[in-house]
């Protein structure tokens, strides 16, 4: 086997480019940065770039800092809705199409003087357009596409919602990152007395698309996977997609088990919330959520309700996207921080360095479950 050596010399100057509505995490992934380097008091890998507006809504980017040879690390969140821009007076909430367009005019201000331009948008802009269906627009493909031809090395993401997307950029860097290790740690760190195993637990996955990731849980914990499949009125189409008429559970009993169901974001979590009461009424102990992305397009109301009737117990979800301040205050809801594992990844590729072992992380989850394990013993 050939031996790895690994760099010491970075590729070129660290540079953090923090979009609009990324500050706080950019803020964060910059102390792990500074800390490990042991960078001058004061020092910041971030850099100023800033994507002002014309009254008309008409936007353009500019980078208040050399663009010259520096490995230049971009961090999106294209589904912030709370930053906003004035448009003919009135204050308008950027979309994930306006926070797209500020990236490119980013990557556009670089002006080819970068060494190196890394992208890390950790939910996928189009995601969930990832395929055409009769005649529509191939979204995602066509934004990665543009992409890599304005000069992007590599695309960072995080649990893609078909990872198979990379296929639109055959000689271009795509990296799709699970966050499997920081949700069973945010699990055994909230519910201490969690017992993840066969005899006590189960995973459970919401539709069949979900079962790659269900499955490396199941692996990796050594516990039973169930599956819901999604029955649909095909002779019917409602906003774009034909209509969910029930769903389904494949799977081994449930009773008495505590229940993981993970998926890779909750949108309105309508199926998710439906999900969980049907595996209440099947006699399921507590039930936990994992999602990367928490969007809940339709507020929180919902969620508050099936917490107050004993129908769910945890939702964790990361702050690799906005989370509001109302969310972050709910007693259902555990925030995974994601961000010492961003600077990871930025570090090590900064040095051009393999980020094979940070991909996977069944070591530091085997490792994590043994002191579990050890911790519950202890305290019989």
């Amino acid at each position: 086997m050939a031996t790895i050596t690994f760099k010491h010399t970075p590729f070129g100057d660290l540079a953090l480019i923090s979009m609009r509505g990324c500050e706080e995490l950019a803020k964060k992934v910059d102390y792990y940065l500074t800390q490990w380097r042991e960078a001058p008091t004061g020092h910041s890998y971030v850099i100023p770039g800033i994507c002002p507006r014309f009254g008309t809504g008409e936007g353009k980017a500019v980078l208040n800092h050399t663009a010259r040879g520096i490995d230049a690390y971009i961090l999106c969140d294209c589904f912030n809705y709370s930053v906003t821009y004035k448009m003919y007076g009135q204050t308008v909430p950027m979309s994930p199409d306006d926070h797209f367009q500020d990236l490119k005019r980013i990557i556009a201000a670089l002006g080819g003087k970068a060494r190196r331009i890394t992208v890390i948008m950790p939910m996928l802009y189009e995601g969930r357009q990832h395929r055409r269906s009769t005649r529509e627009s191939l979204d995602c493909a066509m934004a990665l596409q543009e992409l890599i031809s304005m000069g992007v090395s590599n695309i960072i993401t995080f649990d893609a919602h078909d990872p198979r997307i990379c296929n639109a950029i055959p000689l271009g860097g795509f990296d799709n990152v699970q966050c499997s290790y920081q949700m069973i740690k945010a699990l055994i760190r909230n519910v201490p007395d969690v017992q993840i195993d066969c005899e006590h637990m189960m995973i459970v996955s919401p539709d069949e698309g979900g079962m790659g990731r269900c499955i490396y849980y199941s692996s990796v914990l050594g516990l039973e996977l169930g599956m819901f499949y999604k029955r649909r009125d095909y002779s019917t189409v409602v906003d774009g997609r034909n209509p969910i008429v029930a769903h389904e559970f494949l799977g081994d009993n449930v009773e008495g088990k505590d229940l993981v169901l993970v998926d890779d974001m909750i949108s309105s979590g309508e199926s998710m919330l439906d999900i969980a009461a049907k595996l209440k009424a099947k006699g399921a102990k507590r039930i936990f959520v994992f999602t990367t992305f928490g969007l809940f397009v339709d507020g929180l109301e919902k969620f508050d309700e099936y917490y107050n009737n004993g129908l769910i117990d945890r939702v964790f979800t990361t702050n690799l996207i906005y989370n509001p301040p109302e969310l972050l205050q709910r007693e259902w809801y555990c925030n995974v921080d994601m961000s010492k594992y961003i600077a990871y990844l930025i570090d090590t590729l900064n040095y051009d360095n393999s980020i094979s072992r940070l991909l996977d992380p069944a070591d530091r989850i085997n490792n994590i479950m043994e002191k579990h394990v050890k911790e519950l013993q202890e305290q019989k």
